[in-house]
């Protein structure tokens, strides 16, 4: 009598751990992950942080559905942002994105990944030094966007003007294009990721500077979002700082290294026999441990902006930016 005890109830048991497990997979499917757009236009190892995330789904360890959406200029992704198509944008402080804020479009920085000017001046054989930029062709992805903004704070450095003397600057394309018209002799120099740069120094281009190591301050990829989606949705901006933290501190473990590789070469199709060593001892070396937008590097763009157009001389940097999630965050 005491073994059909036993027996009967073990059997209710495990029919009520069988109802409480069905119970709570109907519960977390009938609350889908919050679905989210974050779009970017800087096709080069600079979008790493984003990749990382994607790939190794600490997206979704937060309860979040986001589509990584890369498009081709700067402007474009500005329009994904103003039109609700995209809640997040990954840019720095460009003329397209200051431009946007200016021109009335609620958009703020609500982090910084890259807070110096970052990239490689690739040039041509018949550029040696910076003097011979003068009346040269110099390529950009898009009037305005990041790769110009470089390329003016670059000339600026240097005490060139454009009209001055006699620079062109055209739209070709992204990384990839720039570094093809580059070695082609279309254009003659053009500011690139790390990934581009070494392909047109291994073709016979050569490397004018590294921009590193002129330490200048400038805000460079971070995230914005429109202020009204980030009042209404707080929750969705702090979970996805989260996720791009945790891939900070992914890429910073040299054990991940394999899958921070495979994540770079598929993203920027790198060729399969390319080792990415190199490349993922500069991605460690890329992003800040703070991720706190900086004032001083919005600032220094809207003065170099307002030389040539007044309407950036009413914007001030710490209207631009809202940096409550990352402090919250990083204390």
């Amino acid at each position: 009598m005491m073994l059909k005890r036993v027996t009967f109830f073990s059997t209710s048991l495990g029919v009520v751990l069988a109802v409480v497990v069905c119970l709570s997979d109907a519960l977390f499917a009938a609350t889908p992950s919050r679905k989210v757009t974050l779009v970017f236009a800087d096709f080069s190892e600079r979008a790493g942080l984003l990749f990382v995330a994607k790939d190794q789904r600490f997206f979704e360890e937060q309860g979040l559905d986001v589509d990584v959406v890369q498009m081709r200029s700067g402007p474009i992704a500005t329009s994904a942002l103003a039109s609700g198509e995209a809640q997040f944008y990954s840019v720095s402080a460009t003329g397209a994105s200051l431009g946007a804020m200016a021109g009335g479009l609620d958009i703020v920085f609500v982090a910084g990944f890259i807070n110096r000017l970052d990239g490689y001046f690739a040039v041509s054989q018949r550029v040696r030094s910076q003097e011979d930029l003068k009346g040269k062709i110099l390529g950009v992805q898009s009037i305005g966007g990041g790769i110009w903004m470089f390329t003016q704070i670059l000339l600026d450095h240097w005490g060139l003007n454009a009209e001055r003397d006699k620079i062109q600057i055209r739209a070709i394309g992204d990384d990839s294009v720039l570094a093809q018209s580059v070695m082609t002799g279309l254009i003659d120099g053009a500011v690139l990721g790390y990934t581009y740069s070494r392909v047109v120094s291994q073709k016979g281009g050569r490397i004018l500077v590294e921009l590193p190591t002129l330490n200048i301050k400038y805000q460079g990829t971070g995230l914005v979002a429109r202020k009204s989606f980030i009042e209404s949705s707080p929750e969705v901006v702090e979970k996805t700082l989260k996720s791009l933290i945790r891939a900070n501190r992914f890429i910073q473990d040299k054990s991940n290294q394999p899958a921070v590789i495979r994540s770079i070469k598929k993203w920027l199709r790198l060729a399969p026999t390319d080792s990415g060593e190199d490349l993922y001892d500069r991605i460690r070396l890329l992003y800040d441990r703070s991720i706190i937008p900086t004032r001083e590097g919005v600032q220094s763009a809207l003065q170099l902006l307002a030389k040539t157009d007044a309407k950036f001389t009413k914007l001030k940097a710490e209207d631009l930016i809202d940096d409550r999630f990352a402090r919250k965050l990083e204390n």
